[in-house]
């Protein structure tokens, strides 16, 4: 009877280990944002938006600036200049901010996962109109000027959208 539970045990334990997640299975590549920020302010014919003051523990993953006409993710070239730069929260929720000049309605329709309407939010004596996935599950505040559209989403609910994007400053 012990060698039979030694029998089945042994394959368990070993199939246990293989396939159990280990911490480090999951470690995301942080970038360092600043210097992309800073050609995107050098470059860019409208004021770029980034956090200032945010708590220890946020963690940016992606940062990018591209030109209109430059290559962008794709490969193919740029529809507008954009600013992209994506965090993760200390809870590890990724919240994206993204800015773009041309071709706003795309840009709103891609970056709020074909958000349909769901109010306003007033952040810094600024009105952004909010959006909702179809899913419910991804929201997103959107902020129109003639210069520039401005995006933050996540999947969280809007007073932490709300409280981001109280942070960005274009200085």
């Amino acid at each position: 009877m012990i060698r039979s539970l030694v029998v089945i045990l042994i394959p368990l334990v070993i199939i246990t280990v293989l396939f159990t997640d280990m911490p480090d299975d999951h470690q995301v590549a942080e970038v360092d944002w600043k210097p992309v920020l800073t050609t995107a302010r050098e470059q860019s014919p409208f004021p770029v938006l980034a956090p200032t003051n945010l708590p220890d523990g946020w963690r940016a993953t992606r940062a990018s600036w591209v030109k209109e006409g430059d290559p962008a993710l794709n490969g193919q070239p740029s529809v507008r200049n954009q600013w992209q730069l994506g965090l993760l929260t200390p809870d590890d929720i990724y919240i994206g901010l993204d800015q773009g000049d041309l071709r706003p309605d795309d840009l709103v329709e891609e970056q709020t996962r074909a958000g349909t309407a769901d109010g306003e939010s007033l952040v810094n004596g600024e009105v952004w109109q909010r959006l909702v996935s179809p899913d419910g599950r991804t929201r997103s505040l959107v902020l129109r000027t003639a210069e520039v559209t401005s995006i933050v989403s996540a999947d969280v609910e809007y007073p932490a959208l709300e409280a981001y994007a109280s942070t960005l400053s274009s200085r």
